[in-house]
């Protein structure tokens, strides 16, 4: 469910039951908990002048209420008990309000003043309504029950409200975490940055994949992608603290293998168990713009491509274990020469661990080339480049990826098409 959908609320409604002459009618369910004044509950049902059917179970107690409580039951209507012979108080209805939180509740009491303010502490406790003994003629018993059934729903949908309202802004707090706007100032003469995220199918909240690029005052580019692994609110937050500790020690002049030793620290010391880890792949380009140092920690390579050549992935043979794998690890940098004009994307694996049709049989990095190659061929830059692989892969894949994707492109100069291979996605 995305953050914008509001769940519908699942308190039962009216059942239709099929009548002798084939009609319909609408039917209630009643756990009716307590004594029975005045034998108001000896029959299985009653009808009311509507055609509402309601139909009764008997629960002494409130073991028996627990036994008899199903899906199917509407209202429940507790008998409060205020001379205490049956022990049927303010606390059972705290109980009753426990074990049936999506059940619409009403309680029944004397005529009494002091019943009636014992009452009234019932509705601002959580029942839906009240009753006195006097009002339990079928009709009225019946209206009541349907009234407070539709007052159950509409509180339970305005808290559901409430709830969407509160994980949109935690959706939104922790993209603008994720998803940062880049601190290009000074290179945009001569870089281009353009940058896609797309939420597996099956949560709410966005994933561990994470990704930010900054300009330090020596001229340098520092890029980098990562990927938290597993998909819930607290790799989210775990993607959002590691970005945000890259940014902030970058910025503080620190990179290559001591920033990836400080950032696994952050890791270690912030995540929920010891089975977390993270990838991430770094680069830092020269101020000229014609070379880059790559450092990998467990994830894939970026993709390099440049005019009238065939992309290709940069190598990975330097690189080292994911962070917060090994204690001791150690990452080697790669000086990778870029050339006058280039494009370079870094992306998670989502973007590769895709099927190809309907076998068991994943796009991986070679297919992630060569639809690169042919979009590139095609003319595609930028955003545009990056909406149509990504729009591609889950097309390849029959349907929505179940992992998160991120994708980061960094371009230098307008460089002309690059070769395509020719080659098809199987």
């Amino acid at each position: 469910m995305s953050a914008t959908e509001v769940p519908r609320a699942s308190v039962p409604g009216p059942r239709q039951e099929s009548l002798a002459d084939g009609r319909t009618s609408p039917a209630l369910t009643l756990l009716a908990i307590g004594d029975d004044p005045a034998g108001a509950f000896t029959v299985p049902d009653m009808l009311d002048v509507s055609g509402t059917r309601v139909r009764i179970r008997r629960a002494r107690n409130l073991t028996e209420a627990e036994r008899l409580l199903k899906d199917d039951v509407n209202c429940i209507l507790l008998d409060l008990d205020l001379a205490g012979e049956t022990g049927l108080d303010l606390d059972s209805l705290r109980h009753v309000l426990r074990l049936a939180p999506r059940t619409a509740v009403l309680v029944l009491t004397s005529s009494g003043e002091t019943d009636a303010e014992r009452a009234a502490e019932a509705v601002r406790i959580g029942a839906q309504d009240y009753l006195t003994r006097d009002e339990l003629d079928p009709s009225h018993l019946t209206r009541a029950i349907r009234y407070a059934v539709e007052r159950k729903r509409a509180d339970l949908t305005q808290r559901q409200l409430a709830e969407t309202r509160l994980l949109a802004q935690e959706n939104s707090r922790l993209e603008r975490g994720l998803l940062p706007v880049p601190l290009l100032a000074g290179a945009e003469d001569w870089l281009t940055f353009a940058s896609h995220y797309r939420p597996g199918r099956s949560r709410a909240l966005l994933g561990g994949d994470f990704y930010d690029t900054v300009r330090t005052p020596d001229g340098t580019v520092h890029a980098m992608i990562g990927d938290v692994c597993g998909h819930g609110p607290d790799e989210a937050a775990l993607g959002v603290e590691l970005r945000i500790a890259w940014r902030a020690l970058t910025l503080a002049g620190l990179s290559g293998t001591v920033l990836l030793s400080t950032l696994q620290q952050v890791l270690e010391h912030e995540r929920a168990d010891d089975e977390i880890f993270a990838t991430l792949c770094a680069l830092d380009i020269a101020p000229d713009g014609r070379a880059a140092d790559l450092y990998l920690a467990g994830h894939p390579s970026p993709l390099l491509s440049r005019p009238g050549e065939v992309p290709r992935l940069l190598p990975y043979e330097h690189g080292g274990p994911a962070l917060g794998l090994l204690a001791d690890a150690d990452w080697d940098g790669a000086r990778i020469e870029l050339g006058e004009a280039w494009s370079l994307m870094l992306y998670t694996d989502g973007l590769i661990e895709g099927h190809i049709g309907e076998g068991t049989q994943r796009l991986g990095q070679d297919g992630m080339v060569r639809l690169m190659a042919i979009h590139l061929a095609a003319g595609l830059r930028g955003e545009e480049l990056l909406d149509a692989a990504v729009t591609e892969v889950r097309d390849l894949n029959g349907g929505e990826l179940t992992d998160d994707v991120a994708l980061v492109l960094l371009d230098r100069g307008q460089a002309a098409p690059a070769l395509g291979l020719g080659l098809g996605l199987g």
